[in-house]
């Protein structure tokens, strides 16, 4: 199986590093953040990250419109005293209901990036495509849309992989190839691409191929969202720094606005330990 998760290759060596101070801040009511996060610190290991995720709350899926919007605007408004240079939301139904609240209190002063499952390029691919996402997902006119608009002419599969967020947040490995194959269970023979459509699958991408087997090519959006924050912010890919076994990386944490170390269980997957093994992120583990 191919996976096409944007999964940054190797740099070309390029003299002198191409030091920065600038900042950029991840909301997501879990750790949905993680990949994407990780993912810009691939492409520029000199920015600064501020990770903001909402314990308190979460998750965001069952929540009417009104409580996702005003959860996410509190979750961004507290990494401002950071001063970000660009606020990444890194969750599909955050993007979905609070993109437009929170570009309207923000933008242009500090540009807001939203996440959507990458059914464009599935599509493009050809069909048939399926979409892994959550129950309330599935279901949602949201994703009709996507679907309507990028793959009317391909046929497309919304597949609600139950409990797999949840299992993802849980850290129980047991319980995450319970929901992997009970979504590949519910996934239709002769599917040839797999969009992952919600920002929690990706940290398990690894297990969703060994479920799904050969000849599925699957399609997430880390990368492909870690290069427009860097164009909205008038940055170019730069992986070469002085310190390549750490840049910046991590800064901050917040847990439901409130500063706070990182859990140490960010390090059952790999871009939580990546992230924790930055400069800046050895220095905010909880013990």
């Amino acid at each position: 199986m191919d996976v096409v998760t944007g999964t940054v290759p190797p740099a070309e060596p390029r003299p002198g590093p191409r030091a920065s101070t600038r900042r950029v801040a991840f909301v997501d009511s879990g750790l949905g953040l993680l990949g994407y996060a990780d993912a810009l610190h691939s492409l520029r290991p000199d920015l600064g990250l501020v990770l903001s995720l909402d314990p308190d709350n979460m998750p965001y899926g069952p929540r009417t419109p009104d409580d996702v919007q005003r959860l996410i605007l509190a979750s961004a408004r507290a990494t401002l005293p950071y001063a970000p240079d660009a606020i990444v939301v890194a969750c599909n139904t955050a993007s979905v209901h609070g993109l437009d609240a929170l570009r309207a209190e923000l933008e242009p002063d500090v540009p807001v990036i939203g996440t959507v499952p990458a059914i464009r390029p599935a599509a493009a691919a050809g069909g048939p495509v399926a979409v892994w996402a959550t129950a309330a997902t599935t279901a949602s006119d949201y994703l009709r849309g996507l679907i309507d608009a990028f793959a009317a002419d391909v046929e497309t599969y919304a597949v609600a992989a139950l409990g797999l967020a949840e299992a993802i947040e849980g850290g129980d490995p047991r319980l995450v190839d319970e929901c992997i194959a009970y979504a590949a269970s519910q996934t239709p023979a002769g599917v040839r691409s797999l969009v992952l459509g919600c920002t929690h699958y990706g940290l398990v991408v690894d297990r969703i191929v060994a479920a799904l087997g050969e000849g599925v090519v699957v399609h997430d959006s880390p990368v492909a969202v870690a290069r427009q924050t860097l164009r909205r912010i008038g940055l170019e890919p730069d992986r070469d720094t002085a310190d390549p076994g750490g840049g910046r990386g991590v800064e901050a944490v917040l847990l439901s606005g409130r500063p706070g170390p990182a859990p140490s269980s960010w390090r059952a997957y790999p871009a939580g330990e990546r992230l924790l093994g930055s400069a800046a992120g050895r220095h905010t583990l909880s013990s």
